[in-house]
């Protein structure tokens, strides 16, 4: 058996201090055991406090609490570098949805100009909605431009080349097989979108999905059918806006 802790001090000598919590006997401030009983001389709320401190201690020392922080804010930057990066690419890919998921409809010029017609058939005939009715340009190189009130996203083009529907009407003519379509937004910029077109009676759509549209100038690049007495025959062109 271990032997009990022996007093350190006599009973006689005049201590000032906390008395102990077991026999009464005032100890010198600091010590952790009684003088003469040996009973632990810390208290409970003190032992509470300091562990509450360690605690505390520990908590702001915490490395794994700011390596989480600074995660959080390393992924917020690259969040927003990516969402600067990608934006242009994102609105390309929300018009590209509103394109598919919208009916288009048809939008008229206002004005109708070109470089050069034919006798009776001026450039206003190719977008007058008539079938029997068409552009007579009189060389390849000519060139008829249609202009619009408002801005608009232009999604397609439907052209009908030829001098008419029916097949003797429009081989009767010299028929237009390339066009180059110049579509200047409200901006002032220019964008060149060829048209390739088949030798043969019907309409042929090409998509565009060009936004803020206020001039189309249609030039041609070859013709089929070209012969002396001839004049190149351009039948009808519908333009095709986003609602």
């Amino acid at each position: 058996m271990a032997r009990r802790p022996l007093p350190s001090a006599g009973d006689d000598e005049v201590v000032i201090g906390p008395p102990c919590p077991a026999c009464g006997v005032a100890n010198p401030p600091g010590r952790r055991f009684c003088r003469r009983c040996a009973t632990p001389l810390i208290s409970s709320d003190v032992s509470k406090e300091r562990a509450q401190t360690r605690r505390r201690w520990r908590w702001h020392g915490d490395r794994s609490r700011w390596l989480r922080r600074l995660a959080a804010v390393v992924a917020c930057a690259m969040l927003l570098v990516a969402a600067i990066l990608f934006y242009p690419n994102a609105l390309a890919l929300i018009e590209d949805i509103r394109d598919k998921t919208s009916t288009p409809v048809a939008v008229g010029p206002a004005s109708s100009t070109a470089t050069a017609e034919v006798p009776g058939h001026p450039a206003a005939a190719a977008v007058d909605g008539l079938s029997n009715r068409y552009w007579g340009a009189t060389a390849v190189g000519d060139t008829a431009e249609f202009g619009f009130t408002n801005p608009f996203r232009l999604l397609s083009v439907v052209v009908h080349t030829g001098a008419g529907v029916e097949e003797k009407a429009f081989l009767g003519q010299a028929r237009v097989t390339s066009l180059d379509m110049v579509v200047t937004s409200v901006d002032g910029v220019n964008r060149t979108i060829p048209v390739p077109l088949a030798d043969r009676v019907g309409p042929q759509r090409v998509d565009t999905a060009v936004s803020g549209v206020v001039r189309i100038r249609l030039v041609v690049r070859a013709a089929a059918g070209l012969a002396p007495g001839r004049h190149i025959a351009l039948g009808e062109v519908e333009f095709f806006r986003r609602p």
